[in-house]
């Protein structure tokens, strides 16, 4: 399997708080991105794990780094030329947990399955990546056309189950993962992990 972490978005709410890209936060010494690249090594001997990131300083022994052709909108962190079949997402800003992991790498999908909570998505396995593209370029579509106000992986899955666009409803195809697994977008996402 070859695991995408998608670390090349523009960290405007993060506003390079303490100094440092969100992707480098310090947990338990350990950094966030690195953490999610040991763990996949560690559920899965055979993975290929590539960060996207136009910066130099994401490169990461265990992994490759790939400078995405195409970065105009959110959505685009799903790397246009790194979608196809058996290939799985996740988000350079999250901290994942070894049960997060282990049930990502475990968990099978015949076309595209999605992780997370009612917060947000952590994963997307692609098993059919002709099917995840269509949906993803169907969404970017309807925001450049200003049908929806969000293009990100939400609308995805809104978009894949055929549900409304408006709110965060999970039905099929989401396997949903609560246990200290979460992204860190603004600096209260740090400051709120940090307090328990």
């Amino acid at each position: 399997m070859k695991y995408i972490i998608m670390a090349d978005g523009e960290s405007t709410r993060w506003n390079y708080y303490l100094g440092i890209p969100k992707h480098f936060i310090e947990i338990d010494g350990e950094l966030i991105i690195k953490r999610a690249i040991r763990l996949l090594h560690e559920n899965d001997n055979e993975c290929t794990i590539v960060v996207t990131s136009r910066n130099e300083k994401y490169e990461f022994p265990g992994s490759v780094r790939h400078k995405p052709a195409n970065n105009v909108l959110e959505i685009d962190r799903f790397t246009k030329e790194l979608i196809s079949d058996n290939v799985c997402f996740l988000y350079g800003d999250t901290y994942y947990s070894e049960d997060a992991i282990r049930t990502i790498v475990q968990s099978e999908t015949d076309d595209v399955l999605f992780f997370g909570n009612n917060d947000s998505i952590v994963a997307i396995k692609v098993a059919d990546g002709a099917l995840f593209f269509e949906h993803v370029a169907r969404v970017r579509n309807l925001f450049l056309n200003g049908v929806i106000g969000k293009c990100v992986g939400w609308q995805v899955y809104q978009s894949f189950v055929g549900l409304p666009f408006e709110g965060k409803e999970i039905t099929e195809k989401f396997i949903v993962i609560n246990d200290g697994t979460m992204d860190f977008n603004e600096p209260k996402d740090y400051l709120s992990r940090n307090k328990r």
